[in-house]
C-alpha cells in the first residue's frame, strides 16, 4: 500500500517557531497550526504502520490458507478412493449370494468346494472392514481440515477489515492535515513550504556529513546501516520499500535484506525478531524500536544517532536516536 501525500502536506509537515518579519499573533497562529499538522502526520504513519503490520499477518495467513486448502484436496480425494473401494467390495459380496454362510454350507452338493469360496469371502470381509476404518478414519481428517479451512477464511475476512480501517485512518489524518493547511493564506502556506525546504536540505548536508562515521562498522549491522546510509535525501511515502522512496521499515527490511537478513515489512513485526540488547549496550547497525505499540524503526548509527525514513513530508536523514512523545521501547541485533 502506496499512499501519495499532497504536494502542500509534503512541502509544509515542518514550521519552525522562528518567523522572521510576522506580527506576534501570526506567529503563534502558525505555531499552533504547525503542532496540529505535526501531529495528524505522525499519527497517520502510525496508522499506516498499524496497516502494514496487519498487511503482513494477512499474507501470512494466505499462504497459511492455501496450504490447508490443498492438504484438504489431498484429503478429499483420498476418501473419494477410499469410497470406491468400499463399493467395489459391496458390490462382490452382493454377487456373492445373499445366504449366510451357514445355509450355504448345509444346501450345498459340494461342502469342499463352498468352504474354499467362504475362505475368499470372509477375506472380503476383512478386506471391507479395514477400508471401512481407513475411511472413518480418513473422513474425520477431512472433517477437521475442513473446519480449519473455516477458521482461516474468518481470520483473513477480519485482517482484510482491519487493513482497511487503519489504511482509511491514515488516508483520513492527511487530509485533516491537509484541510488545516488549507485554511492558511497563500503566503503562509508558500512560506511554510520554503522553511520545510529549507530544513530538510540543511539536514541532507548534516545526515552526509554524519554517514561518513559508518565507514567502520561491521558485520550485518554494518552492512545494513551502510546501505540505509546511502539512501539519504530519499522521500518518505506510505508503505515504501525503495527503491526511491521508503516508510520506516521498508527502509530497514530492505537495509537487512542487503545483509542476508529477512525481515518483514512491519515495525511491530521486527521488533519481535534477532537478539534484544539492553538500551545502554546498543552498538551501531542495531535496530531501534520507537512506540507503545512500536511505530516506528530505525538504525542506529552511534553518537546517539540514527539513520531513519521519518514521515510524511520528510526524507531519509540521520538524527538524534530520540522521537520525543515515542519513547524506544527495543533494541535488537542480527
Amino acid at each position: 500500500m502506496k499512499i501519495k501525500v499532497g504536494a502542500s502536506l509534503s512541502a509544509s509537515i515542518f514550521l519552525f517557531s522562528i518567523l522572521v518579519s510576522s506580527p506576534a499573533l501570526a506567529a503563534q497562529t502558525l505555531a499552533q497550526v504547525q503542532a496540529k499538522v505535526d501531529r495528524l502526520a505522525e499519527d497517520a504513519t502510525e496508522a499506516a504502520e498499524g496497516a502494514q503490520e496487519a498487511k503482513v499477518k494477512l499474507a501470512t495467513l494466505t499462504r497459511s490458507l492455501a496450504g490447508i486448502q490443498a492438504q484438504a484436496a489431498v484429503q478429499g480425494k483420498s476418501v473419494d478412493a477410499i469410497s470406491k473401494t468400499l463399493g467395489a467390495i459391496a458390490v462382490n459380496q452382493y454377487k456373492s449370494g445373499t445366504l449366510s454362510q451357514s445355509l450355504e454350507l448345509l444346501f450345498s452338493s459340494d461342502p469342499s468346494a463352498y468352504l474354499s469360496a467362504a475362505g475368499s469371502l470372509e477375506a472380503i470381509t476383512r478386506q471391507k472392514s479395514i477400508q471401512l476404518r481407513k475411511y472413518q478414519s480418513a473422513a474425520q481428517q477431512l472433517t477437521a481440515t475442513s473446519l480449519t479451512v473455516s477458521d482461516r477464511l474468518a481470520q483473513v475476512k477480519s485482517l482484510q477489515k482491519v487493513l482497511a480501517q487503519r489504511s482509511a485512518l491514515a488516508m483520513s489524518k492527511l487530509a485533516e492535515a491537509e484541510a488545516v493547511l488549507a485554511k492558511l493564506k497563500k503566503e503562509d502556506r508558500e512560506r511554510l513550504a520554503k522553511l520545510a525546504e529549507d530544513k530538510e536540505n540543511a539536514d541532507q548536508a548534516s545526515s552526509l556529513a554524519a554517514a561518513k562515521s559508518a565507514q567502520s562498522v561491521s558485520g550485518r549491522g554494518g552492512v545494513a546501516l551502510k546501505f540505509a546510509l546511502a539512501q539519504i535525501g530519499d522521500r518518505y511515502v506510505f508503505g515504501a520499500d525503495g527503491a526511491v522512496t521508503w516508510d520506516c521499515s521498508g527502509l530497514t527490511m530492505r537495509a537487512f535484506q542487503k545483509a542476508g537478513v529477512n525481515l518483514p515489512h512491519s515495525s511491530r513485526a521486527q521488533s519481535r525478531m534477532g537478539k534484544s540488547v539492553p538500551f545502554n549496550q546498543k552498538k551501531p547497525g542495531d535496530l531501534l524500536f520507537f512506540g507503545r505499540p512500536v511505530s516506528h524503526v530505525s538504525i542506529y548509527l552511534g553518537g546517539g544517532r540514527m539513520v531513519h525514513a521519518p514521515r510524511s513530508g520528510q526524507r531519509v536523514k540521520v538524527a538524534e536516536a530520540s522521537l520525543g512523545r515515542k519513547p524506544l521501547v527495543a533494541v535488537r541485533r542480527f
